[in-house]
């Protein structure tokens, strides 16, 4: 009997060595970005006292990816998706230092920090289709839902420690924290370089809009997946309350930076510990209704978490509801990539970070305007009864979504 921690079934895909090297630098990447935002938003909002500009960082980071849409899949899908993570990955590491080189110069220009945001984005933006649609090209298609669980662990696991990290660093000093998030940054694109060439069937077909708009075409048929990502874009979009997580830790809670950092990393553990379970059982029957349930629990969850001015109670619903959202997270991520052609992937996956982007950096953005007006206790309330009602309403729009019993379109 073997002693190979890879030779459990949680982890047979790190049996392949380029799944594992993937793995590790998007593993790094993610958790550098982690520590750079936490530091960032209490940078700004001790700067400015201002919602809006909390959740002006969200819509810095989802405006290039919307903008650039039609492009960043396209590249995807006809340039090597490697060389795309390795150039992407360089780029977000220079802006790293960059917010290191203006925190040292003790610049207050704020929105010096915006148009790096911008650069960070638009990296992330031809990263994102490249980095999911490369995945399938590494791991054979019977391990890849557990793939995806664990680049789901991964990345939860990233979001748990990034975040305390990140706070504990700003607490020593912001200098700490993006000199961290640098040396990171940098470790995850030196490891791309390490990742074999892998097989990919890049599209050759002659540009024209079809093509470009082949992605959106495919989601707009499959209206599973259309379901479930719209489902997922407007139960975030609207239950969404990371970006005034500083409001809550400084002004609501009372728990300085460390306290930001907890709260930052309470859905992730709560979400972890669903992805550990789903990476050694799959959900085998019943997904669509599921998929339902949870984004209820989600909704239910936030609404506590804005009504609690208890630190405890907060950080436990924050679990709850990253443990709900999981859920919807794995059965998107696994239908659209068990049910998309290789050769759409980019295109597909470019339109699939564009409802994920949405739903995060656009639904902080509309979390911060709301709450300049009307509190941020008010909104994140408001946010979780809307959550709610968009599960009920999605399940009367998308039937084939809710009656869904297998992930991969078995009846």
């Amino acid at each position: 009997m073997t002693s190979d921690i890879s030779s459990s079934p949680k982890l047979s895909a790190f049996r392949h060595t380029p799944y594992l090297i993937y793995w590790l630098s998007r593993s790094v990447a993610v958790f550098a970005a982690q520590i750079q935002i936490t530091a960032l938003g209490w940078q700004v909002y001790d700067a400015t006292e201002s919602a809006f500009l909390l959740g002006l960082i969200g819509l810095s980071q989802f405006l290039p990816a919307l903008l650039l849409v039609l492009v960043t899949g396209a590249v995807a899908d006809r340039a090597p998706r490697r060389l795309i993570m390795t150039v992407c990955m360089m780029a977000m590491a220079g802006v790293a230092g960059s917010f290191l080189i203006y925190t040292v110069s003790g610049s207050q220009i704020v929105w010096i920090l915006f148009g790096l945001l911008v650069v960070f984005g638009t990296a992330r933006a031809f990263m994102g289709p490249a980095v999911q649609a490369l995945l399938p090209n590494i791991v054979p298609p019977h391990m890849l839902s557990n793939a995806i669980a664990l680049n789901s662990s991964a990345w939860q696991l990233a979001t748990i420690v990034g975040p305390v990290a990140g706070g504990l660093l700003y607490g020593v000093s912001p200098i700490a924290a993006y000199s961290a998030a640098t040396l990171l940054m940098g470790l995850a694109a030196t490891l791309t370089f390490f990742i074999p060439k892998p097989e990919q069937h890049r599209e050759t077909e002659p540009r024209s809009w079809e093509t470009i708009l082949a992605g959106f075409k495919y989601i707009w048929n499959e209206k599973i997946v259309l379901g479930a990502i719209s489902l997922d874009l407007f139960a975030v979009l609207l239950g969404g309350a990371v970006a005034l997580l500083p409001i809550f830790a400084r002004d609501i809670l009372e728990v300085g930076p460390v306290g930001l950092g907890l709260l930052r990393a309470a859905p992730g553990i709560g979400a972890i510990a669903v992805a550990i379970y789903l990476a050694t059982r799959s959900i085998k029957d019943h997904a669509g209704l599921y998929l339902f349930i949870f984004v209820g629990v989600f909704g239910a969850m936030i609404i506590v978490f804005g009504f609690s001015e208890l630190a405890w109670l907060s950080i436990v619903v924050l679990m709850f509801a990253g443990g709900a959202d999981m859920i919807s997270v794995y059965i998107r991520e696994t239908l659209i990539q068990l049910w998309t052609p290789d050769r759409l992937r980019g295109r597909v996956n470019a339109v699939n970070m564009i409802f994920i982007g949405a739903s995060n950096e656009l639904g902080e953005f509309r979390a911060g305007v709301v709450a300049a007006a009307i509190g941020a206790k008010a909104t994140v309330v408001i946010g979780g009864a809307g959550t709610l009602a968009v599960a009920a309403i999605w399940a009367k729009l998308f039937p084939e979504l809710r009656k869904a019993r297998h992930l991969d379109g078995r009846p």
